[in-house]
């Protein structure tokens, strides 16, 4: 990018960053100068995203805040400079997980944390003990995504393009995982239970 000059493939990148920053539990000025600070290639001080964007210099500072309690941008100094330099992570994936790591933190483990709560208590009627069983399944569901993310956390990003690139191909995988797990005459639950069915009828035909 030229120094204080945004093209207009640029501003378009930048503007729907803003549009969707509220999607994500940010405003609109953080968004952007995300989107800035991504596609710039290189590092910023304060005054630069400010005279490429237009915005207050005290709008800047609060957004960098922001954006660095979401982990989303890194602080570097140059020596000789007293100016402070933001650039987001390298790595696109690094990116991608610390959001989601973020959106975890603020949004899903409070929830965990009140289910938890309202589960050990004690029900004080017939209501609550059905609103109790609703709420264990919440649970139990959320807790094993956030198990599905630590694993997938630790995956290396190769690893993780290719397991996303099967698709339809785990689907299958799991499919004759259950067709071998339940055995009978299709390969099917459902034959399963036509054997059981069957079985049923004969020791039925037996006894009169």
């Amino acid at each position: 990018m030229e120094p204080h000059t945004l093209t207009p493939l640029i501003q378009r990148f930048i503007m729907h960053f803003g549009e969707m920053g509220s999607r994500w539990g940010i405003n609109r000025t953080v968004g952007q100068i995300y989107a800035l600070l991504y596609i710039s290639g290189r590092a910023l001080n304060a005054d630069e995203i400010a005279d490429y964007l237009s915005f207050s210099r005290s709008n800047v500072s609060m957004g960098l805040k922001e954006l660095q309690s979401w982990r989303l941008v890194k602080l570097l100094h140059r020596p000789n400079d007293r100016r402070e330099y933001f650039e987001p992570p390298g790595d696109i994936w690094d990116i991608f997980k610390a959001l989601l790591e973020e959106r975890r933190r603020r949004e899903i483990e409070p929830t965990l944390s009140m289910l938890r709560d309202a589960l050990l208590e004690a029900p004080a009627s017939a209501d609550d003990k059905a609103a109790q069983k609703r709420m264990r399944e919440m649970y139990e569901l959320i807790e094993l995504s956030s198990s599905w993310f630590d694993e997938v956390q630790r995956l290396q990003p190769e690893t993780l393009v290719s397991l996303m690139k099967m698709g339809a191909k785990v689907k299958k995988l799991l499919d004759v995982r259950e067709k071998f797990r339940f055995g009978g005459k299709d390969g099917t639950a459902d034959g399963d239970a036509a054997a059981q069915e069957k079985n049923d009828k004969t020791d039925k035909i037996g006894r009169e």
